[in-house]
């Protein structure tokens, strides 16, 4: 790519757009009576996906940018089960029919920090307040170092279908400044424990950009995991944003690679998984062709919400858990993100929404044509905007940062249709913030765009 770019470009911190409008727009002016409004107005019959939040580890890793706690001991998350099972019980009674689920993520933190026993109790929960069959498709974040073998089998018996497991980097160099050290052999008798009980849906999470990597110490992560041969690979770039995240703090910057070599090590990885034989996927998840999010990626229908991009095609998200994020027809929903006040709003028999957002329809739109973007990088402008009743000219007309990604070669925009040109996709956010008409108004420090 173009070193000017990468320059003009890649230093820029923007939104990562797994929604639209981000986060950062939440108020408080949503709460959870319109939370209960909004789960009792999902249509009879449709689908709908949960999203569960388990917020503990048993150490921190430095590079994390989730909502987690560290803890040794197990009560406090003994404690934080019942209240999850508590609220799973109030969002059910506010319906009068059990809606249907399609899709269940457990994210964390570690979901399998929860033991076997305990695991199954809340799937139990989940299956008495919501019609969930064997057609349901249920994916768990995995840290190899701590699952056990009878955890493995817990997740077969409670239906889990895919396991999604954090790798990041096997440089211990790397490890060391991060504080995670992971040997291969760890994440390998992970996977061979997940594959036994047949789970073989298999998803590994890397990440590049963190301290003291290179090209050559990705490429040689990769090659060590392609050989266990997960059927996906999601490519993050890490995301370092010390001010949001304190922990950080203790990851020098001065180790941390600038906007050319982190692209550089986007592309090494890219390119040593598609000579093996994985399809890229949207900006940064490569699958197998015959894995149903190449397929879904073949036959335009790939999708992104707030786990990336997925083969989800449900309109409604629940969130369920400290911090989580719902999505519905009508908006945004979150949860307290802290603990204790999450436990306080379920224990007072009142759903945990702390704050959301309430689409406009020119949210809608705008909203359609970043996902496209993101997942398609090709958009047509005009069909999009007329579907939803808007004149085209309102995504194009004064549009500065669309001028210059055209400009400058990035895009081309032709009988209203918006194409990013070939090599350029490492630049997909900037080309999706054309499109976001709140870029400057949050106030919140993004990631790099690079």
């Amino acid at each position: 790519m173009n070193k000017t770019l990468i320059e003009t470009y890649g230093e820029a911190r923007l939104p990562r757009y797994t929604s639209y409008p981000t986060a950062p727009l939440f108020s408080s002016a949503i709460g959870s009576g319109d939370c209960t409004r909004w789960l009792a107005a999902v249509p009879s019959g449709s689908s709908a996906s949960l999203y569960l939040h388990v917020p503990f580890c048993r150490a921190m890793c430095w590079y994390c940018g989730c909502h987690t706690t560290i803890t040794e001991r197990d009560q406090p998350i003994l404690d934080y089960l019942e209240t999850l099972k508590a609220e799973i019980r109030l969002v059910g009674a506010t319906r009068r029919e059990p809606l249907d689920i399609a899709d269940i993520h457990f994210g964390g933190g570690t979901p399998t920090i929860i033991s076997a026993d305990n695991f199954l109790a809340l799937m139990g929960v989940l299956r008495e307040n919501f019609a969930i069959d064997a057609a349901t498709q249920i994916a768990v974040e995995i840290d190899p170092r701590t699952l056990r073998s009878e955890m493995a089998g817990a997740l077969a018996e409670a239906g889990v279908t895919r396991a999604s497991l954090g790798v990041q980097s096997f440089d211990p160099v790397v490890q060391k400044a991060i504080n995670r050290v992971q040997s291969v052999e760890t994440t390998a008798r992970a996977v061979s424990d997940l594959r036994a009980n047949g789970i073989d849906a298999i998803n590994f999470d890397l990440i590049y950009g963190l301290p003291f990597q290179t090209v050559r110490s990705c490429v040689e992560t990769v090659e060590a995991a392609i050989a266990m041969r997960p059927d996906r690979f999601s490519v993050f770039g890490y995301a370092h944003v010390p001010g949001f995240k304190k922990h950080q703090r203790l990851i020098d910057e001065q180790v941390l690679a600038g906007a050319q070599a982190r692209n550089e090590q986007a592309e090494a990885i890219a390119q040593t998984l598609v000579a093996k034989g994985y399809q890229r996927i949207g900006l940064d998840h490569f699958a197998l062709p015959q894995d149903a999010l190449a397929i879904a990626a073949t036959n335009g229908r790939l999708h992104r919400n707030f786990q990336g991009y997925t083969t989800d095609q449900c309109t409604t998200l629940i969130g369920l858990g400290a911090s989580s994020i719902g999505r519905f027809a009508e908006g945004y929903v979150q949860n307290e993100v802290p603990l204790g006040l999450y436990g306080k709003r379920i224990a007072a028999g009142e759903l945990a929404t702390t704050r959301g957002y309430a689409l406009t329809a020119e949210d809608r739109l705008r909203a359609e044509v970043i996902e496209r973007l993101m997942c398609d990088f090709r958009v047509d402008l005009t069909s999009i905007a007329l579907s939803h009743g808007c004149d085209p000219m309102l995504l194009s007309a004064d549009n500065n940062r669309l001028r210059a990604l055209i400009d400058d070669g990035v895009v081309d925009l032709e009988a209203g249709i918006l194409q990013v040109r070939d090599g350029h996709r490492f630049m997909i956010r900037a080309v999706a913030s054309a499109f976001d008409a709140y870029l400057d108004s949050s106030g919140r420090s993004f990631s790099k765009a690079a």
